[in-house]
Order: C-alpha cells, then sequence, then structure tokens
C-alpha cells in the first residue's frame, strides 16, 4: 500500500518508458485483487493512450474494471471507453448495463459521471440506451446531476437529433430553466443555445416568464453560466423600450464582474437593447453611455492578449456609438512595453476618438511615436497623422506641420510615408496647401519606395504649373523608368502627360519618350494601354485630352469610419465572440469549419467512413451511376466566345474569340464573319504578346479553308503552347491580368489589327490535377489563411445545383472531384472538394457548399499561387452559371 501512496503523489511516473512485454505485465495488473495495483495499471494505460500508443487490445481487460465502488478507477476507465469506443463499438455495449447500473447509484458523482461518458460515447447503438438514464437524470433530486444531463441533451442532439426531439427532452429543458438551482439554469440555457445553433432554428423560446428566471439566475450562477445567459438574452429582442430599459438595469452590474467575458457580453446586451430604447429616451441612452466607460477601460489593463480582444470589440463599439468613449482618448494612448499588435490597435481607436477638442494632444504622442524604433508602427502613426488631417479639416494645418517637422528628421522611412500621406491631404483639401511642395521636392533623393515615388511624382504632375522645374524633377525619375515598379511607371506616364498639357512647348520630347517607351519597350498591359490612349488622345483631340487627364478628380472622404453599416449592426451582435475580432459576419468563416476540411476530411475517428464518397473508390459505382467519363463526356468544354473585333476596325472582318482544351491542347477558337472585306478570308497570320499565361501559337499561320467570302462566316482554331519566354512579369502584389493581347494579319489584304480577348483558366486545367486524399489534406492545412478567396452564387440553373452533375461537368473540364459530406448539424448541406492543376503546374483547392431547397453555392478557394486565385474562382464561377 506504500507504494499506491507514493504513486497517487506522483503520477509522472507512469510516463516513463516501459519496457518489452508491458501490454502483458499491464493486463496481469488489471486482472489483480489488489485495488492500488489496479488503480495503476489502469492510469498506465491512460499514460500510454495519452502519449499516442495503441493500447486497444486492453479493452476488455479495462473494461472489466468498470465493476467498481472506487470512483477514481471509475473515472479512468470511462476516460478509456470514450476514446476507444469508436473503434470498439461492440465491445463498448458490454459496457452498457454498468452505464445504466451507474445512473442509478446512491452517489451522485457517480451518477452524472455515468449519464456524461454515455453522452461522451459517439456511437449510435449507445445512443438508444442513453435516453431513459438521460430522462432520469434530468430530473434528478440533485442539482449536479441536472446540470450534467441538460449539457448531455445537446450533445445526444449532435449524434441523434430525432431522438431529442421524440423523447421531449427540449420540453424539459425548458422546464430545467425554472430550476431553483442556477447552476442547472445556465446549463439548460447553454444546451439550448447549441441546439439552436446546430439546428438553425430558435428552440429557446424566451417568454416574460422564462426571461424572469434567467435574469434571477444571472445574479447566483458561475462566471460562464452568466456569460450563456447573457448571450441568450442578447438575441431576444424585448417588446418595447420600457422591457429594454429594465432588462439593461438588470444586466448592469455585470459591467463590474472581474471576468472580461462577462464584461463584454454584457456590454453586446447593452448596445443591442439601446438600439430598441429610440430617441425618446435621450437622457436613459446618455446615462448608460457613463456606464459603459468605466469597465470598457478598465479592460485595458489586462494582459495583451485580451486588451488586443478588447480593442478589436471597442473598435467596432465606437464605430457605432463614438460618444461612449469619446473623454477616454487617453487611455488608448501606446505605452513603451506595448506588444505591437496592440499598439496598432490603438492607433486605430486613436483615430476614430480624435476630434477638434483632442487634436493637439492626439498630434504630440503621434509625434513622439514617429520617432520610436519600430518601423511598422512609426509608418502608422505618421499615416495616422494624415489620417487625422483627412478627418479633421480645421486641424489640417497643424498635421501638415507636424509632418513637415517630421521630414526635417531626414529619417527614410518617416519621409517617405509624409509623403505618401501628403498626396492623400492634398486630394482632400486640393488648392490648399501647395507652399510645401518645394520642401517635398528637396527630399526627392531619398525617396526609394514604390508607393512613396509614385506619391511624389503624382503631386509634381498635379501641380507642375506651380513648380518651375517640374519637367527636370520628372526627367530625373524617366533614367530609370524601365527599372521602376509598375504603379510607379503609370503614375510617370499620366505625370508626364499632364505636365505636358500644361507646358507643351518644354516637354514635347519627355512625353514623347515615355510614350515610346510605355507603348513598345514596357511588357506590362496596363501601361500600354493607358500609353496608346494617351498617345491617341494627344494626337487627335488635345483639348479632349485636357478635360479627360486634367479634369477635376473627387475629394477623397475620410474613411474612418469604413465598415458598412449593416455588417456593423451584425458584428455589434456579435462582441465577445470571435466575428468581432476578425470584423467578419460568422458565415464567413464558421461554414467552412463546420462543413470541415481539417474536421470532416481528417482521418480521424470521430466520423465513420462511409461519411464519405472518395473520387477514386467504388463507392459511387453502385448500379452503374457511379461518376465514370461517360458522366463527363455529356460535358464538352465550350470556348465562352466574346465580340472582340468589329468591321470597322479591321477593314470589314468581325470576330468573336474564345479559349478552351480540347483533348489536352489549348486553343484560342475564333468566329470569323466576313462584312464587306475587299477580298475572301483565305489565310491569317496571328502573334500574341506576352501574357500572364505564357500563351503563344504554335503556328502563326491559319489557313481559312474553305476561303470566306463576303456576307458568309467561318471557323478557326488556333493551337497554343505554354512558352516561359512568353510569360510576361506580374505586377507587384496584383491579381495576374486576365488579358491575352493578339495581333492579326489579313494576308490578302495586309490590313493588321488587334485585339484584346480575356483567358478562362479552365483552358489551362491540366488532365493530371487529381490528388489523393491525404495529400489534398495536407496541402490544404499548408496554404495560409490569407489565400483564401470566398464567393456566394446564387440563381444558379437547375443542373448546377444537382451535385453528381456538377462533378461530371468539372471533370469534363479538368477539376477532379476529392470527397464529399453532410455538413454535420446543418440539415440539408452538403460540401464536396476538388482539386484543379494547371499544365504550368499551379494548385488550386475547391471547397463547394450547397444546401437543398437553396439556389445558391458557396465557394472557397485555396492557392499558394495568389496571383492566379481570382481567375480561377472565375473559371468555377463560370462553369457553374454556364
Amino acid at each position: 500500500m506504500a507504494k499506491g501512496k507514493e504513486g497517487n503523489a506522483n503520477d509522472s511516473r507512469f510516463f516513463t518508458t516501459q519496457k518489452k512485454g508491458e501490454m502483458h505485465e499491464l493486463r496481469m495488473e488489471l486482472h489483480a485483487t489488489e485495488k492500488q495495483v489496479k488503480v495503476d495499471a489502469v492510469k498506465k494505460v491512460i499514460a500510454s493512450m495519452t502519449v499516442g500508443k495503441d493500447v486497444s487490445m486492453l479493452f476488455t481487460d479495462v473494461l472489466n474494471c468498470v465493476q467498481t465502488g472506487n470512483i477514481e478507477l471509475k473515472k479512468l476507465v470511462y476516460l478509456y471507453l470514450i476514446n476507444y469506443a469508436k473503434t470498439q463499438p461492440e465491445l463498448t455495449l458490454l459496457a452498457v448495463n454498468t452505464f445504466v447500473k451507474d445512473s442509478n447509484d446512491a452517489n451522485p458523482l457517480i451518477r452524472a459521471l455515468a449519464v456524461r461518458t454515455m453522452g461522451c460515447i459517439r456511437v449510435d447503438r449507445i445512443t438508444e440506451y442513453l435516453c431513459e438514464p438521460l430522462s432520469r437524470a434530468l430530473r434528478d433530486e440533485d442539482p449536479y446531476v441536472r446540470k450534467t444531463a441538460a449539457v448531455c441533451v445537446a450533445k445526444l442532439y449532435d449524434i441523434a437529433p430525432d431522438l431529442v426531439a421524440e423523447r421531449g427532452f427540449l420540453e424539459t429543458l425548458h422546464d430545467l430553466i425554472s430550476d431553483s438551482n442556477p447552476s442547472v439554469v445556465a446549463n439548460a440555457v447553454a444546451a439550448l443555445s447549441e441546439i439552436a445553433e446546430a439546428s438553425g432554428k430558435d428552440v429557446m423560446k424566451i417568454s416574460a416568464a422564462v426571461l424572469q428566471k434567467l435574469l434571477a439566475a444571472l445574479n447566483e450562477c458561475t462566471e460562464w453560466g452568466q456569460v450563456f445567459i447573457l448571450d441568450s438574452l442578447a438575441k431576444y429582442t424585448p417588446a418595447d423600450g420600457r422591457e429594454a430599459e429594465g432588462i439593461i438595469e438588470r444586466v448592469t452590474p455585470r459591467l463590474q464582474h472581474a471576468n472580461s467575458a462577462v464584461v463584454m457580453s454584457a456590454v453586446k446586451v447593452i448596445l443591442s437593447y439601446m438600439e430598441l430604447m429610440g430617441s425618446s429616451n435621450s437622457d436613459a441612452i446618455r446615462a448608460l453611455t457613463r456606464k459603459l466607460a468605466p469597465p470598457l477601460v478598465t479592460l485595458l489593463n489586462s494582459e495583451p492578449e485580451i486588451q488586443y480582444v478588447a480593442l478589436r470589440n471597442i473598435n467596432l463599439i465606437v464605430q457605432k456609438r463614438p460618444h461612449i468613449l469619446e473623454n477616454e482618448i487617453k487611455v488608448f494612448f501606446c505605452k513603451y512595453n506595448d506588444p505591437i499588435y496592440v499598439k496598432m490597435e490603438k492607433l486605430e481607436i486613436i483615430i476614430k476618438l480624435v476630434s477638434e477638442k483632442n487634436i493637439d494632444q492626439v498630434l504630440l504622442e503621434l509625434k513622439e511615436y514617429a520617432t520610436e524604433v519600430d518601423v511598422d508602427f512609426v509608418r502608422k502613426s505618421v499615416s495616422a497623422i494624415g489620417r487625422c488631417a483627412v478627418k479633421l479639416e480645421r486641424a489640417a494645418e497643424r498635421c501638415i506641420g507636424v509632418l513637415l517637422e517630421l521630414i526635417q528628421t531626414k529619417v527614410n522611412y518617416v519621409v517617405q510615408e509624409s509623403v505618401i500621406v501628403i498626396k492623400d491631404i492634398f486630394r482632400r483639401y486640393p488648392n490648399r496647401y501647395e507652399s510645401i511642395i518645394a520642401t517635398l521636392c528637396d527630399n526627392l533623393d531619398t525617396l526609394d519606395e514604390p508607393l512613396a515615388k509614385a506619391s511624389m511624382i503624382w503631386i509634381i504632375g498635379e501641380y507642375a504649373e506651380r513648380i518651375d522645374n517640374a519637367d527636370e524633377l520628372l526627367d530625373t525619375f524617366l533614367e530609370t523608368f524601365e527599372e521602376e515598379d509598375a504603379a510607379v511607371q503609370l503614375q510617370l506616364l499620366t505625370a508626364t502627360v499632364k505636365c505636358f498639357l500644361k507646358n507643351p512647348e518644354d516637354t514635347q520630347d519627355m512625353v514623347q519618350r515615355v510614350l515610346d517607351l510605355a507603348t513598345e519597350e514596357s511588357d506590362n498591359p496596363d501601361l500600354r494601354d493607358r500609353g496608346f490612349i494617351y498617345w491617341r488622345l494627344l494626337s487627335t483631340d488635345p483639348e479632349a485630352a485636357k478635360m479627360v487627364v486634367l479634369g477635376d478628380k473627387p475629394v477623397i472622404e475620410d474613411d474612418t469610419f469604413r465598415l458598412d453599416p449593416s455588417l456593423l449592426n451584425i458584428l455589434i451582435g456579435q462582441i465577445a465572440t470571435l466575428s468581432s475580432v476578425y470584423h467578419k459576419p460568422p458565415e464567413a468563416f464558421v461554414v467552412r469549419r463546420g462543413a470541415g476540411i481539417t474536421g470532416g476530411l481528417e482521418d480521424d475517428d470521430d466520423d465513420e467512413d462511409d461519411d464519405y464518397e472518395e473520387g477514386d473508390g467504388d463507392l459511387l459505382d453502385i448500379g452503374g451511376m457511379g461518376i465514370s467519363d461517360g458522366g463527363a463526356a455529356m460535358y464538352e468544354p465550350k470556348a465562352p466566345m466574346t465580340k472582340v473585333v468589329g468591321p470597322e476596325k479591321s477593314n470589314g472582318i468581325e470576330v468573336y474569340a474564345g479559349f478552351r482544351q480540347v483533348n489536352g491542347s489549348i486553343r484560342l477558337e475564333m468566329d470569323l464573319s466576313n462584312i464587306a472585306s475587299p477580298a475572301d478570308i483565305q489565310a491569317l497570320a496571328i502573334q500574341l504578346n506576352k501574357n500572364s499565361f505564357g500563351l503563344s501559337p504554335a503556328s502563326q499561320q491559319i489557313i481559312c479553308n474553305p476561303p470566306i467570302k463576303v456576307g458568309s462566316s467561318g471557323k478557326a482554331s488556333v493551337e497554343l503552347v505554354v512558352t516561359p519566354t512568353m510569360l510576361a512579369p506580374l505586377p507587384s502584389g496584383q491579381p495576374a491580368p486576365p488579358q491575352v493581347q493578339v495581333a492579326i494579319k489579313n494576308m490578302q489584304t495586309g490590313t493588321v489589327f488587334y485585339f484584346a480577348v480575356n483567358f478562362n483558366l479552365e483552358a489551362l486545367f491540366s488532365a493530371e490535377g487529381t490528388m489523393e486524399r491525404s495529400a489534398f489534406i495536407e496541402t490544404w492545412k499548408s496554404i495560409d489563411d490569407r489565400n483564401e478567396l470566398y464567393a456566394t452564387l446564387e440563381r444558379l440553373p437547375p443542373e448546377s445545383l444537382d451535385i453528381d452533375s456538377v462533378i461530371n461537368k468539372f471533370k469534363a473540364n479538368n477539376v477532379f472531384f476529392i470527397a464529399r459530406r453532410p455538413v454535420p448539424n446543418a440539415e440539408g448541406q452538403e460540401v464536396v472538394y476538388f482539386s484543379m492543376r494547371t499544365v504550368t503546374n499551379m494548385e488550386f483547392l475547391a471547397e463547394l457548399t450547397f444546401k437543398h431547397g437553396v439556389n445558391a453555392c458557396k465557394i472557397c478557394l485555396k492557392t499558394e499561387s495568389a496571383a492566379y486565385g481570382a481567375l480561377a474562382k472565375l473559371a468555377l464561377e463560370s462553369l457553374l452559371r454556364n
């Protein structure tokens, strides 16, 4: 027995490495007559299970230990059963009699333990035996058993929702809301809330009587119980302003609670109900506004992680009701030891709370931050000064004064960020503060970042008539035109044209040089297009060019309160949840998790294997109804044709063009109509410009056989190949441009015409794009969530709502089916997973969510090739719509 006592004091010894033959020894110890030896043996089994060893072969031996009055041993055995019940469902049934017997035990702890364990064993055949003990436990005399049983109802609903409804457990949970014990009430509310979330139905049904019970329990239950009750109250809609005011009065004391979750839930209830109180209760609303400020301020004295969550929530609150914290701006000033993520959030809130009363104080603070050592924080602080200027017209001059002082420090990144924000100030207040341009021009040499250069060039171009040497300044940038970032090149082109329109005599050579560089030397299609537009405008109608290039620009607006009001209202109702931290509605990130790429596709023990229908298995081939090449053959890929050239631009030829893939060959399909060509169309020559996909024609000659006479039409199909040398460099941080620029020469007439046609990425998908399920899971997990794209498609054609039809259609376009499964706890909802790979080896993974009876589909797409993600999503949308 001394050995047993020593074991109780130090259970870590059970995790030490066991010697060979340990399973046999453990089996012998599990059958020992001495109680402590048996307890130690089960502890060793649990320790092995915890570190990942497979001890399922001891299932029967451990199960025999359940017949004991020792509560410690019983807990250990139950823990083992929960872990291995899924893999040993038949053997688990042997323990049912023990569960049922324990649910009638004299000890309430054992009764509760039995019910809790039966609820945690997610095996269908166990649930039918669970109902009777659960029904008794819900009416047990001991509150501990009742509160455990309440949570068990929610677990049972997760496994068998119909069973919960049949046995009347929902009604029993409603009765428990009127229980005399506040912990039971809280657990009943938590269970009903979970069931409501899973079913999408309002099972809570708060009546006037229930409301009073909840408010009474609020003062007595545990802190997490209070959170559950407050969250339920937040979803309740009071009958009128008076009822809302009464509930707020009962909830307000929770604002002084030590637990930050309780405080935030109370704030959520009060903010939600303040909307219902209306403008007639302005005095009461003012009083509440004063009461809400202190608890929110107190949260900022917590740990940094809690501070961050609180700040993200406060960000929403000040957008909804800025008056709550208008006098508390000082508490958001950054401390020297704040983590960077807290400092960044504080800056956002400072900008939202800044006003003419406190601007001087804020500017002093921001100026101090601009001398810190953290570059990102300094940049954000300088940017904040500019945003204050844009927000407060009367304070703009003071803000500019501070920015000029910062420019004098000659610190590289400070100067560059200052130039960027001054450009925004000029756009907000045109023709007011141009006197500072000379100071900016003195710092041209320090600019080396694309955004700062682009901002400075915009200023020079916009105010060229006020800068004596504007052409010389632009000329310094032109020396490195070809090496500059795309954003800088675009601004240089526009600024030079502006300079020419304002001072044509001195800048004619310069504008000619820039237009030549943009149209002949550049591979960037955006730059070339803009160059051609300017060239044509300047050569045909200089007055029109002035109207276009020098026209009045719209004044930029203050974007401080930038959340859409409807989204803001949704997020206010989600305060103290992840939504309020992400600033996204729940469906933007919860639906996918519910559908479960990690919980749904993983090889875990929580899901039956037959939940899946795998793309490369035989599960769908029952009775010849499976996915086969015959089904996919019904959907031959078609090129989406668009008109690209009219007869007026091509000497009488009209052209429709589009891309598709045929038997692994990428093709440019063209419909040619001879409207009024001087000769029959017999032969054409084709050339492609560099493009985002590296496409070029396999042969530059197109033979029209038979020739296309005037008034008739014909088709031409050009085989394309992928050539690395034809790949255009992508704009930094921008999505890949979809346009492919084409030049056609009519060999009979010598006419050359040009057009651009958007490439549909499905034409680039490879027939080798399928993946193993395990590889799909690993790839999905490895891709950063920032590389996710979402879309919701509505009003789809009927065949795009039938998952089997979608799988066939996608397969015909080399979009390969991986798996499909129903969404847990969402009736009628199903998720399908697909993979795609381009011939250039870019991979795209997609999750499509369908719901029975709803004409819509949600798309979630992940890829490491972020620049092409939008085009892949567009390809899926196009396939679903057509």
